[in-house]
């Protein structure tokens, strides 16, 4: 049966991500939309650039235009979180996204989002999988894209403009113009490239772009922005110049930054900057959410500015909901995804992106800078992460070792406590380790923050050991 994990439902293309196993999802969720007795009130549908995505998207109208809902068609690939920004604009009860985001070319799926454009909840999702249990997978009805159209149940929209417009309002376009800054940008073969192009060449900055092409293949590389992919970018960084290099996953929903130094920087950073530069330079007030593999850096700037910072599972899906339920300021993972108040309630790396180059040009510092004034005033922590592949059969015996009344490894640390909200996370002094399942790729996760590197690195390796991972 079809399975969603924490970013969707993903799978190997031409293995479970197929025709059949696209409509039998679709024809779930117009199952759930009759009972819910929103079928009149329609659905969004975008896709991105893999390999698949547009024809995906076109079998996925096909089955709900059958159904008798209608469909807005975004008219071309398009970022994941402008297809969140469209549900949200058109006040859709449902929308989704072919995509698989940040996974390797192999895999595409499908990610859907609720009303407001959150990504779907676990009730949501979970309901999804009871109606896919009830549904069965042959003979689902559809009707031909092109009469879909010519009938009017389908009709395609492109909300594009809206969008940029959306998140140029938001900005302080005034100090962009005066900063005069140099942007290189790698959309890694993705889509953010129009949107993104257009928002900082609109505020004047000088843009270049590599790897803009479409290509289902990114490449011959994973389409995520991390320190391993962006050799590229850093160079270009170095070689001319730039003020800063901003890359974009394969949906761009995610983020990642190249400094002026040619330095990458970690996601966790990058929340720091933002939840730093909105509070202490723009004035806003409210506490902040990150889940559990995301840095306590956080915890610490929050209580010394006088907010709070709460603590999610892994998945945006919590992050937005914690966030509508204390009006937080921001919200984020250490994977790259972010959110701000008052924007769309899910990750945009193009809006992200977008910040940050609004927060060098008002504060008039580079990145580097900016960030040693944050050490200075709030110290320093160090993360360190490892990903492990294993055989299937031994899923089993490590889940069993993470679950709570289990012995743990001996850490040279004192334990200070231990909690099982989502894989193992074991609290130290002045630090923290978690070990968990990836919800997207079949790994299992460590994550480690400390004082000091070296010792984040080592007691990760304890707890590989310990796992037999």
């Amino acid at each position: 049966m079809l399975k969603f994990g924490t970013g969707g439902w993903r799978a190997i293309i031409g293995d479970e991500f197929t025709r059949a196993n696209i409509q039998w999802l679709c024809a779930s969720l117009c199952a759930k939309m009759r009972d819910e007795k929103v079928m009149d009130q329609g659905i969004v549908i975008g896709y991105d650039r893999r390999f698949l995505s547009d024809v995906g998207a076109h079998w996925a109208a096909e089955v709900f235009a059958a159904a008798g809902i209608p469909v807005r068609m975004v008219r071309r690939e398009a970022p994941t979180p402008l297809i969140m920004y469209a549900v949200k604009s058109f006040d859709m009860p449902y929308g989704i996204a072919i995509t698989a985001s940040h996974n390797p070319a192999l895999y595409n799926g499908i990610k859907v989002f609720t009303r407001g454009g959150r990504d779907a909840d676990e009730k949501a999702t979970a309901d999804i999988e009871k109606y896919i249990s009830q549904t069965a997978p042959g003979d689902i009805p559809t009707l031909r894209y092109e009469d879909a159209l010519e009938r009017k149940i389908v009709c395609e929209i492109n909300p594009q403009n809206d969008y940029i417009d959306s998140i140029l309002a938001s900005l302080s376009l005034s100090s962009i113009r005066d900063a005069e800054l140099r942007v290189v940008l790698d959309p890694m073969f993705g889509v953010s490239k129009t949107s993104l192009q257009t928002i900082l060449i609109t505020a004047r900055c000088d843009v270049d772009i590599i790897h803009e092409r479409h290509d289902t293949l990114f490449g011959g590389r994973l389409p995520s922005p991390n320190s391993e992919t962006l050799d590229a970018l850093r160079n270009y960084v170095v070689e001319n110049h730039c003020d800063i290099g901003i890359a974009t996953d394969g949906d761009a929903d995610r983020l990642g930054v190249i400094d002026e130094k040619g330095r990458f920087l970690h996601p966790n950073e990058i929340l720091v900057l933002l939840f730093y530069y909105l509070v202490k330079y723009k004035g806003w007030k409210g506490p902040v959410v990150r889940n559990l593999a995301t840095t306590h850096m956080l915890d610490r700037m929050a209580e010394k500015l006088g907010e709070k910072c709460y603590e999610v599972p892994v998945g945006f899906k919590h992050v937005s909901s914690k966030m509508a339920e204390t009006n937080a300021v921001i919200g984020g993972e250490s994977s790259g995804g972010l959110t701000v108040r008052g924007h769309i309630p899910g990750k945009d790396g193009i809006y992200a992106a977008s910040l940050l180059v609004e927060m060098m040009a008002v504060t008039g510092r580079k990145l580097s800078e900016l960030y040693g004034e944050i050490t200075e005033s709030f110290g320093s922590l160090y993360t360190v992460e490892r990903d492990y592949r294993f055989a299937a059969e031994r899923k089993a015996g490590i889940v069993g070792m993470l679950q709570e009344g289990k012995a743990l490894p001996e850490f040279p640390v004192p334990v200070k406590s231990v909690s099982y909200m989502d894989g193992c996370k074991i609290s130290f002094d002045g630090g923290w380790l978690l070990a968990r399942f990836s919800g997207t790729e079949p790994l299992l996760r460590i994550f480690c923050e400390m004082p000091d590197q070296t010792t984040a690195g080592r007691l990760c390796g304890i707890m590989k050991d310990f796992l037999q991972v």
